[in-house]
Protein backbone atom coordinates (compact mmCIF):
# COMPACT_ATOMS: atom_id res chain seq x y z
CA UNK A 1 0.00 0.00 0.00
CA UNK A 2 1.03 4.02 -0.86
CA UNK A 3 1.86 5.86 2.85
CA UNK A 4 1.02 8.93 2.52
CA UNK A 5 4.42 10.83 3.33
CA UNK A 6 4.56 12.92 6.83
CA UNK A 7 6.19 16.07 7.06
CA UNK A 8 7.04 18.09 10.52
CA UNK A 9 4.56 21.06 11.40
CA UNK A 10 7.30 23.14 13.48
CA UNK A 11 5.39 25.54 16.44
CA UNK A 12 7.95 28.70 15.55
CA UNK A 13 6.54 28.51 12.04
CA UNK A 14 2.71 29.06 13.59
CA UNK A 15 4.02 31.58 16.42
CA UNK A 16 7.15 33.58 16.55
CA UNK A 17 7.00 33.54 20.83
CA UNK A 18 5.18 30.30 21.98
CA UNK A 19 4.53 30.19 25.53
CA UNK A 20 4.78 26.37 25.30
CA UNK A 21 7.77 25.27 22.96
CA UNK A 22 7.32 21.55 23.83
CA UNK A 23 7.08 19.49 21.66
CA UNK A 24 8.68 21.63 18.76
CA UNK A 25 7.46 20.10 16.39
CA UNK A 26 4.76 17.65 14.86
CA UNK A 27 4.59 15.03 12.39
CA UNK A 28 1.41 15.26 10.03
CA UNK A 29 0.16 14.48 6.86
CA UNK A 30 0.06 17.42 4.44
CA UNK A 31 -3.52 17.56 4.56
CA UNK A 32 -3.61 17.58 8.53
CA UNK A 33 -0.67 20.85 8.08
CA UNK A 34 -3.42 22.73 5.58
CA UNK A 35 -6.31 21.96 8.89
CA UNK A 36 -7.35 25.33 9.73
CA UNK A 37 -8.97 23.95 12.51
CA UNK A 38 -6.15 22.57 13.76
CA UNK A 39 -3.91 24.93 13.56
CA UNK A 40 -6.18 27.09 15.22
CA UNK A 41 -6.19 25.10 17.93
CA UNK A 42 -2.24 24.16 17.91
CA UNK A 43 -1.84 28.40 18.45
CA UNK A 44 -4.17 28.23 21.04
CA UNK A 45 -2.80 25.49 23.21
CA UNK A 46 1.08 26.95 22.69
CA UNK A 47 0.43 30.43 22.85
CA UNK A 48 -1.88 29.77 26.09
CA UNK A 49 -4.28 31.70 24.59
CA UNK A 50 -7.28 29.82 25.94
CA UNK A 51 -10.46 32.84 25.33
CA UNK A 52 -12.33 31.18 22.95
CA UNK A 53 -12.75 27.94 24.67
CA UNK A 54 -14.31 26.78 27.58
CA UNK A 55 -14.88 23.40 30.14
CA UNK A 56 -17.83 21.63 28.95
CA UNK A 57 -20.83 21.02 30.44
CA UNK A 58 -21.37 17.55 29.12
CA UNK A 59 -19.92 14.87 26.53
CA UNK A 60 -22.01 15.35 23.80
CA UNK A 61 -19.75 19.43 23.72
CA UNK A 62 -16.81 17.86 23.18
CA UNK A 63 -18.48 15.13 20.72
CA UNK A 64 -20.27 17.85 19.08
CA UNK A 65 -16.68 19.63 18.12
CA UNK A 66 -15.94 16.44 16.30
CA UNK A 67 -18.61 16.36 14.60
CA UNK A 68 -17.58 20.04 13.21
CA UNK A 69 -14.40 19.30 12.54
CA UNK A 70 -12.36 20.98 15.57
CA UNK A 71 -10.34 19.82 18.23
CA UNK A 72 -10.96 20.05 22.18
CA UNK A 73 -7.79 20.39 23.46
CA UNK A 74 -7.16 17.91 26.83
CA UNK A 75 -5.37 18.70 29.74
CA UNK A 76 -4.30 21.76 28.24
CA UNK A 77 -1.74 19.76 27.09
CA UNK A 78 -2.83 17.51 24.21
CA UNK A 79 -5.17 18.86 20.65
CA UNK A 80 -7.62 15.86 20.39
CA UNK A 81 -9.11 14.19 16.96
CA UNK A 82 -12.07 11.75 16.62
CA UNK A 83 -10.54 9.84 13.54
CA UNK A 84 -12.17 6.21 12.45
CA UNK A 85 -14.16 5.60 15.65
CA UNK A 86 -11.27 6.35 18.01
CA UNK A 87 -10.35 9.61 20.28
CA UNK A 88 -6.83 10.02 19.27
CA UNK A 89 -4.53 12.92 20.90
CA UNK A 90 -1.49 14.69 19.19
CA UNK A 91 2.35 13.89 20.28
CA UNK A 92 5.00 14.96 18.13
CA UNK A 93 5.28 12.03 16.48
CA UNK A 94 1.97 12.06 15.49
CA UNK A 95 -1.49 10.41 15.99
CA UNK A 96 -2.14 8.39 19.05
CA UNK A 97 -4.61 6.33 20.43
CA UNK A 98 -6.20 8.11 23.61
CA UNK A 99 -5.92 5.52 26.81
CA UNK A 100 -9.33 4.87 28.63
CA UNK A 101 -8.84 6.23 31.94
CA UNK A 102 -11.02 7.86 34.88
CA UNK A 103 -9.27 11.09 33.96
CA UNK A 104 -10.83 11.22 30.34
CA UNK A 105 -14.37 11.42 31.83
CA UNK A 106 -13.90 14.57 33.89
CA UNK A 107 -15.35 17.35 32.14
CA UNK A 108 -12.51 19.53 34.01
CA UNK A 109 -9.92 18.19 31.71
CA UNK A 110 -11.50 19.28 28.73
CA UNK A 111 -11.57 22.74 27.24
CA UNK A 112 -13.97 22.77 23.79
CA UNK A 113 -14.84 26.35 22.02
Amino acid sequence: MFNKKKERLYISDLLEDPAVSYPAYYILSKSMIKNEMLLTALEALHSFDFKFYEQPKSHSDIFAMFAGGMFPIYKEKYIVGYFGGKMMYLESHGWKSMPVTEELFNMENWLVC
